[in-house]
């Protein structure tokens, strides 16, 4: 039986204590190689018991998708509250609870299922929607690309649970580690509260760049190689005569 610590509450049913067996078991062995009767064994139920609760393996998949990615947007929220210091005082100070989230997010991403596509879209409709209350209640720029942008912030708090072996090399330490959480924290929250950039210069020759597209797709070629400061565009065609 795994050692399992509980990772979504204090809730002791035989429905959360399956949901928690299944949890830890997906995100260790991988879904295809997880069975109804390991959970079943963790949870101390019957096999019967998990399928009175979640119909079958697949829902009980479904169900933790649910629950882990609406506690990890309820904990977001929290930054947000008056008592955000607090909340990141106990992430700070017990990291261990978020094992069972890597595990099961970076294997159940990873595994090529529709059951991990469907996962990946949860989280990307959720970001969506915290971006969209953080540009409403004031918190939070607005964006040029609002879609475009829940993307990329989505496949960034992805990345380090998809390439945790490598993050943990860099670090020298695992991702979920107290040491690897305090490093991340503040470098993370600059990039997010200040920007990488000291002034908009890359970003204006973005925009000048995406503006003049249209133009250049039609301005006149040249016969001389890029950089040759003597172009010679092509001569106008010549005009077409109608025959009479």
């Amino acid at each position: 039986m795994l050692n399992m610590r509980s990772v979504l509450s204090d809730d002791t049913t035989a429905a959360a204590r399956i949901r928690e067996a299944a949890i830890v078991r997906f995100g260790r062995q991988g879904f295809a190689r997880t069975s109804v009767r390991e959970i079943a064994a963790d949870a101390r139920v019957s096999p019967g018991l998990v399928m009175h609760h979640y119909g079958s393996k697949e829902g009980l998949r479904t169900a933790c998708d649910e629950a882990l990615v609406s506690r990890l947007m309820a904990d977001k929220a929290k930054t947000r509250a008056p008592g955000m210091a607090q909340t990141m005082r106990e992430w700070l100070d017990h990291p261990e609870q978020f094992g069972a989230y890597i595990d099961y997010f970076a294997t159940m991403l990873a595994d090529g299922s529709e059951g991990g596509n469907r996962l990946f879209d949860r989280m990307l409709r959720e970001t969506t929607a915290m971006l969209e209350r953080g540009v409403a209640d004031g918190s939070m720029h607005p964006s040029a690309d609002q879609e475009m942008r829940a993307l990329m912030i989505t496949l960034n708090g992805l990345a380090p649970l998809l390439l945790r072996d490598q993050v943990a090399r860099a670090l020298g330490t695992p991702l979920g580690s107290s040491a690897a959480v305090r490093r991340m924290t503040l470098p993370t929250l600059e990039l997010y509260t200040h920007g990488l950039y000291t002034d908009s210069r890359v970003l204006d020759a973005a925009r000048a760049a995406l503006e003049g597209t249209l133009t250049t797709q039609t301005a006149p070629r040249s016969d001389k190689g890029p950089g040759n400061p003597n172009q010679d565009p092509d001569p106008p065609s010549p005009e077409r005569t109608t025959p009479t």
